[in-house]
């Protein structure tokens, strides 16, 4: 890599961009009005409820600096499924929402550049008890998980979106984020892009932490096929598309692996 090309990456990292934008002409302070908190579903679309956050709160096996302590990248997983409760831990732990503040605007689990929350979950269900396999939508106004598709091999075409790296579908689910620029676009312009992916950080190490403390583990997966994901999940892929992903299986100690 050229000294230029280094230098424009590094770029990226950097808060310069923000001395060179009229915050003026965002579209924020333009009063359009922001985007919605969520994507749009069909109203007759197969919706599922989750189990509510008031009742998940003895759901841990071990205290937080446990789970902190024990935080790994695990790539091995047992055969055993999740069961639908832990499934509704995980996603309210890395996206649900704790208040509505208005409209476009909520405060949730994991901490977001402008109270903007860019990310949309997906997931990739495997072995989830009384959940068909398939692919779904978090919904987290709802607290309601939106089925999508039942693609055949579903395993295998997560596998080969993920270049290959097989264990991303054998797990139990797999958390795959995407991003609907706008949303963040709408306040910050051409400085969100550096937030979004300091957002989707926030998301992930929430999930790890969360999963320590229900004895299962994931692994934090930022290397993919762009177009393969895209189209696994049915996104246009500049309006959205994916940014992260991470599988998710109950594990052993000794299954851990950094």
């Amino acid at each position: 890599m050229d000294q230029s090309t280094r230098d424009r990456f590094r770029y990226f990292l950097k808060d310069s961009v923000r001395q060179a934008i009229d915050f003026s002409h965002t579209d924020q302070n333009k009063g359009l009005a922001p985007p919605p908190l969520e994507k749009p579903y069909p109203v007759h679309a197969e919706r599922i409820d989750l189990v509510p956050a008031a009742e998940l709160h003895n759901i841990s096996v071990v205290n937080v600096f446990t789970a902190i302590a024990n935080r790994r990248s695990r790539r091995v997983f047992l055969p055993d499924a999740l069961t639908f409760r832990e499934l509704s831990f995980l996603l309210w732990a890395t996206q649900g929402i704790r208040k509505i503040a208005g409209p476009g605007t909520a405060f949730r689990t994991v901490p977001s550049a402008g109270c903007r929350h860019a990310i949309e979950t997906y997931l990739c269900v495997f072995n989830i008890e009384n959940l068909k396999q398939g692919i779904y939508r978090y919904l987290p106004v709802e607290h309601q998980l939106l089925f999508l598709s039942q693609p055949e091999e579903l395993s295998k075409h997560v596998a080969q979106a993920a270049l290959g790296q097989d264990f991303v579908g054998r797990g139990a689910a797999t958390f795959i984020w995407t991003v609907v620029p706008y949303r963040m676009e709408w306040r910050y312009d051409s400085a969100a892009h550096k937030v979004i992916a300091i957002d989707a950080g926030h998301i992930c190490q929430n999930l790890y932490t969360a999963c320590e403390a229900i004895q299962a583990g994931t692994c934090a997966i930022a290397a993919y096929d762009q177009k393969l994901m895209d189209r696994l999940l049915e996104l246009d892929g500049n309006e959205e598309f994916t940014i992260y992903l991470a599988p998710v299986g109950k594990v052993r100690e000794a299954a851990a692996s950094r």
